[in-house]
């Protein structure tokens, strides 16, 4: 993460990130309330310390469901305090006393009737809340960073998280590739990993050349806050002032088997960014992964920043699903974890 590209120059500040898991606090917001009835238990959990795969697991032990049994839509920061959402189908049973749930870290804030299991990915949005210590700067500069960053956006880079500690699950899926057998979960992983590399290489090379945020001949488009994408169509007038106002952005490739949807000068972009690792294009198109897309851009929602102390920056903003907070916030600064 630390070699790609900024969208607004060098970062104008420096500091600690998840000092402690309060520091970093996210609540999932699922866009749609529980029905009242049905098979399901939908959970507002609270987590500490954890990984959402995990709690899934002890919550599915403590239920006496099988795993499969227990859906999320979003995988949460372990080193955070967060709160989502999880469904155990229940299918003919009453709910356990969720308050008597033993597992450390890990509380149910409030259960309701469901009539579906979570499936990945539906839920809206998340908010963030993020402090930041130690910081030391240009205050000027990272004032208009803000600004930069409320006005313009910034690029949806995947999150180092995204690729594993020490880069394992880009490592896996190279081995993957090679014809390493895995299970699953594992496999799973690595190939998400192998697409985010892809992705955030397309996109690093459209942060270099300004054009991140712009549309060029050629451009596939996300309608904003969904995944409904359109396009190539000549660039008119109406189509730039759409995406001005940000309510369509230009995308990137998740790779995978089959064509390219865009054409012209932006699918030779594509194409020569992923040379650099021809061998991980090779392998999502041998797996049948479709081709699909992700929007180049992100915009914070209700972004502001509030100085708790001469040395301590609190972050507030709520981004759609599937960006990463760290990549808003290496626009502002570099953050080591401690």
């Amino acid at each position: 993460m630390s070699e790609l590209p900024y969208a607004h120059g060098g970062p104008p500040l420096q500091g600690v990130m998840r000092a402690q898991a309060e520091d970093f606090q996210v609540d999932e917001v699922l866009g749609f309330a529980a029905d009242g009835s049905g098979e399901h238990a939908l959970l507002t959990v609270e987590k500490r310390g954890a990984n959402t795969e995990w709690v899934a697991q002890q919550i599915s032990r403590f239920a006496c469901v099988p795993p499969m049994a227990v859906g999320f839509s979003g995988l949460k920061d372990r080193h955070a305090l967060t709160r989502q959402a999880f469904s155990v189908h229940l299918a003919g049973r009453k709910d356990p006393d969720w308050s008597a749930m033993p597992v450390q870290g890990v509380s149910v804030l409030a259960a309701a009737r469901h009539s579906r299991k979570l499936k990945r990915g539906v839920h809206r949005a998340n908010q963030f809340r993020i402090r930041l210590r130690d910081v030391c700067g240009d205050r000027a500069a990272a004032e208009h960073r803000l600004r930069q960053l409320r006005e313009l956006g910034a690029p949806n880079y995947f999150g180092i998280q995204r690729f594993g500690h020490g880069a394992d699950n880009l490592r896996a899926a190279r081995e993957l590739f090679a014809g390493k057998r895995m299970g699953r979960s594992q496999r799973g992983f690595a190939l998400s990993a192998a697409r985010s590399a892809l992705f955030n290489a397309v996109l690093a090379r459209r942060v270099v050349d300004q054009t991140w945020n712009e549309a060029l001949p050629g451009e596939v488009f996300m309608l904003a806050g969904t995944h409904s994408i359109f396009g190539p169509q000549t660039l008119d007038a109406q189509l730039l002032e759409r995406l001005q106002q940000h309510d369509i952005d230009p995308t990137g490739p998740m790779w995978g088997a089959g064509e390219l949807r865009t054409r012209d000068l932006v699918a030779e972009l594509e194409r020569d960014a992923v040379l650099h690792d021809e061998d991980l294009a090779a392998g999502l198109a041998a797996a049948e992964l479709r081709q699909e897309r992700r929007s180049l851009r992100m915009m914070p929602v209700d972004l502001d920043a509030v100085w708790q102390d001469t040395d301590c920056l609190e972050l507030r903003f709520t981004l759609p699903s599937g960006c990463f907070a760290t990549s808003l916030i290496r626009e502002m600064g570099r953050f080591r974890e401690s």
